[in-house]
């Protein structure tokens, strides 16, 4: 049994930064990880050529500022050593490979009952917490739809997770589904590999460069949301043309505007669009189903693959543990309250990184749980 004063749940960046931010109160705190290593999306389920889609400055955690030569745009290597060097500046030591089972609020005693397991050792710990913060992040489990026929499928299918490059792809017919940056970024890869590359897209999306994106979160602090999504809107008309020839409809909704009220952001170009133009990657629809290696698509196309790469997101696995929570959080284990009230629930639990906001996002979070678990152990010490 251990007694702890805050247990946060996750060593991604979320749970980082929220540990370093009690640290600055000096409040005591544990912090458990499933996996063998803290932020392991970062280090195992990212590919190579991965960079932060958001200029450095809306990057940060807090009280750390990246290195003065450090790039505008840092690279997946220059991020992991920035964790690790965050968590040599504040003392943060995860207890790996504690998965937790479940968590119950106890109402009698006014705190939290949290049972994991310590996986390498197959042994069971138990925790008492009065605060409870939820960082395991909305990217927990690899999210891939249900299509008919899938499962039979006789090529390579893989979600994006576990994508690393374009190499051992190279001349064979590769079919990518879904078009955040994810899947327009490994489409671009594949293409450049080699590959016979399609993706498919289906909803609208806002497509902009990396410094538009930039100079619209800039102009965001100081100008009316909607002149900001014109301008941006009226640049990106200009830079790329009208795409809808090419499959990619834009949002009635401005980008800006989208990602505050929705959480979606805009897809930043890489290269993809130039190779969609060029016609060295097939936009296609919605899929119908899958026969063999056949996919059959809404639009009546039948096209033979030879690989299918899932760029479909994750899914929160929060609500299989969390007990009493169903005031914070949804079925989809993500925020029931609206941006920027989300991260308070009731009795002493917290969620930090779940807003779809990145990384900036979970530096608000976790400076807001911070300042709260202070105050409320001040008016208890009061």
């Amino acid at each position: 049994m251990e007694n702890v004063v805050v247990l946060i749940v996750g060593a991604g960046p979320a749970g980082l930064a929220t540990a370093a931010c009690l640290t600055q109160f000096s409040i005591p705190y544990a912090i458990v990880e499933r996996e063998d290593c803290s932020a392991s999306l970062w280090r195992k389920r990212a590919y190579d050529r991965l960079k932060l889609h958001l200029a450095k400055e809306f990057c940060e955690l807090p009280h750390m500022s990246y290195p003065a030569d450090a790039p505008t745009y840092i690279p997946k290597s220059m991020f992991i050593k920035y964790l690790d060097d965050y968590m040599g500046r504040f003392d943060i030591q995860p207890k790996y490979l504690t998965s937790v089972e479940s968590s119950i609020y106890d109402n009698d005693k006014k705190c939290w009952s949290i049972v994991a397991c310590d996986v390498a050792e197959g042994t069971t710990i138990n925790f008492i917490a009065k605060f409870l913060i939820v960082a395991s992040g909305e990217n927990s489990a690899e999210n891939i739809p249900d299509i008919s026929g899938l499962h039979r499928f006789p090529g390579e299918v893989i979600h994006s997770s576990r994508y690393k490059s374009g190499k051992s792809f190279s001349g064979k017919s590769v079919l990518v589904v879904g078009s955040g940056n994810s899947g327009m970024e490994i489409a671009y890869d594949l293409a450049t590999h080699g590959a016979n590359t399609s993706i498919v897209i289906r909803s609208p999306i806002h497509v902009m460069t990396k410094e538009l994106v930039r100079l619209g979160m800039t102009l965001a602090h100081h100008l009316p949301l909607n002149l900001v999504d014109n301008l941006l809107v009226m640049v990106t008309k200009f830079i790329f043309g009208d795409l809808s020839r090419h499959g990619i409809r834009m949002p009635k909704m401005g980008p800006m505007t989208l990602k505050s009220k929705t959480g979606r952001s805009s897809v930043i170009d890489v290269g993809t669009v130039g190779l969609i133009k060029r016609g060295l990657i097939q936009v296609q629809g919605s899929i119908s189903k899958i026969m063999g290696n056949i996919v059959k698509f809404q639009s009546g196309d039948e096209i033979t693959f030879d690989a299918i790469v899932f760029a479909t997101g994750y899914k929160s696995t929060t609500n299989m543990w969390l007990k009493n929570g169903e005031g914070m959080l949804n079925d989809n284990g993500l925020p029931t309250k609206e941006y920027p009230n989300h991260w308070k629930g009731e009795n002493g639990l917290y969620c930090a990184g779940l807003a779809r906001r990145g990384l900036a996002g979970i530096a608000a979070d976790a400076k807001n749980i911070a300042d709260d678990i202070k105050s409320v152990i001040g008016s208890m010490c009061g």
